[in-house]
């Protein structure tokens, strides 16, 4: 996960909507949609995000296709003193 945060939020563009990303659904689950009317970003842009995310099991979603929610996993949580430490290197 360390390795995949870093690859996800430094090393790649787009990490810092990606740590965006992640700080919202820290506040609360949301659908793209509404992260993409939160963040003010593209909703196709969320949905290349929030794929990326998944791939990299920071994050899983539940319910239909429309108005699926996502949570951040419990890997990433485990793992969430890494992701504070990549923050701060952005």
């Amino acid at each position: 996960m360390e390795k995949a945060l870093w690859y996800l939020l430094v090393g790649t563009r787009g990490g810092e909507n990606r740590a965006r990303i992640i700080a919202a659904l820290d506040d609360r689950p949301r659908n793209a949609n509404q992260l993409a009317e939160c963040l003010d970003v593209d909703y196709n842009t969320v949905r290349h995000h929030l794929d990326m995310l998944q791939k990299h099991d920071v994050i899983e979603s539940g319910g239909d296709e429309y108005g699926r929610l996502y949570f951040l996993t419990d890997q990433f949580e485990y793992h969430r003193e890494e992701f504070e430490t990549v923050l701060e290197a952005m």
